[in-house]
């Protein structure tokens, strides 16, 4: 099991890097194309296109196949789609390459959760979970100083190296214990979609996506125009993950423990907060303690949220690939919306507008807790 944890979550956390290693180098790219905020945020949310389109394809390859082999195949179109990165030479082929990235991405997430989640203990679902997320922060987190020496370096030689990687892995893969595939029902997704806490566990995925891609497009072009340089603002990314890695795990044990109510609970209010304080703030100081506190509070909605979406899936009789998979897609749609939009509205309403639409959405989640969870629910329910 720990080597499993342990294969999975390095896996995880190279397709995590690479997620986040396009976040220092935006203004450098949107000064070489030309790209307005909106241009910039279509960079970024391509990658969330590609893993929309990806998300239930990867969990039906899951389910169908078995997470390994859905793991093998996406981290082989990672390495290819890293390579075509590298090689690209326009604001168009960048964009199709991070579509293919994210493609790629949701195959192998749907594969590696699954993996995790068919081995776990119902009752360790959540902490074994956690953990692996915890070393998506990480690679999250070093994805934007991975960027920023990519620029110093060499951005082609820095994404060839991270292509190889994944094909690296990819031949790790083969060499781990296979998990059974799982049925496929109608009768299980119908039922899915009909729980409340199943689609709750959905959009606790889609909304933090929605709020860091957001800060992802905003945060690095107002700290650019302050003059700080891209390993600077690679630093800071970097510094305001490190506290995750820690974070996740007892995030996902403490809703093993005590359910998934109280964590959503605290992860919201502390969002509200910090989403108006990114809307009124204009220091690029204050900027980046805000990116420290938004990785902490944004962050903290995901393991409670693919914890219970994992739970829920089983109580339904929906396969965990596919659940995964579906998971995988809502996630996309906020990484695809939060960039785009936000990028979109700082163009023309002022950075403070897109904040306080986050700030809205937290709000409004919050509130829904009270209605569709009225009562405590014990983790083996949950």
């Amino acid at each position: 099991m720990r080597r499993l944890v342990l294969l999975v979550s390095s896996i995880i956390f190279v397709d995590a890097l690479l997620f986040t290693a396009l976040t220092p180098i935006i203004p450098d790219y949107a000064e070489e194309f030309d790209l307005s905020k909106t241009g910039a945020g279509l960079l970024l949310g391509a990658f969330g296109a590609g893993a929309l389109f990806g998300g239930v394809p990867g969990g039906l390859a899951a389910a169908r196949f078995g997470p390994k082999h859905a793991v093998v195949v996406g981290l082989v179109l990672l390495g290819v789609s890293s390579l075509a990165f590298a090689l690209a030479d326009s604001a168009q082929a960048l964009a199709l390459a991070r579509f293919a990235q994210g493609f790629s991405s949701t195959i192998t997430w749907a594969g590696a959760l699954a993996w995790v989640a068919s081995v776990a203990p119902r009752e360790q679902r959540g902490q074994m979970i956690g953990t692996a997320f915890g070393a998506a922060i990480a690679g999250a987190i070093l994805g934007p100083m991975f960027g920023g020496v990519a620029e110093t370096v060499g951005i082609r030689a820095s994404f060839v190296t991270v292509g190889l990687v994944a094909f690296a892995f990819a031949g790790l893969a083969i060499l781990g214990r296979a998990a059974p595939c799982e049925p496929l029902h109608v009768a299980g997704l119908r039922l899915a979609f009909r729980d409340r806490r199943f689609l709750g566990g959905l959009w606790l995925n889609t909304l933090p996506a929605l709020l860091f891609g957001t800060l992802a497009v905003l945060a690095p072009l107002a700290l650019d125009e302050a003059g700080w340089t891209t390993l600077a603002i690679g630093a800071v990314f970097f510094c305001a993950g490190l506290i995750e890695v820690v974070l996740n795990p007892l995030l996902g044990r403490l809703s093993d423990r005590r359910g998934r109510l109280l964590p959503i609970r605290v992860a919201l209010t502390g969002s509200i907060a910090v989403a108006i304080a990114l809307a009124v703030s204009s220091e690029p100081v204050a900027i980046a303690i805000l990116v420290a506190a938004a990785a902490i509070a944004f962050g903290s909605l995901y393991t409670p949220g693919m914890a219970l979406t994992s739970h829920r899936a089983e109580s339904s009789g929906l396969a965990q690939g596919l659940a995964f998979g579906i998971m995988n897609s809502a996630w996309a749609v906020g990484a695809l919306l939060g960039p785009t939009l936000g990028g979109a509205l700082g163009d023309t309403q002022g950075d403070a507008a897109p904040y306080l639409v986050g700030a809205v959405l937290c709000a409004l989640t919050l509130a829904a807790t009270q209605l569709v969870w009225r009562t405590e629910v014990r983790p083996r329910e949950a």
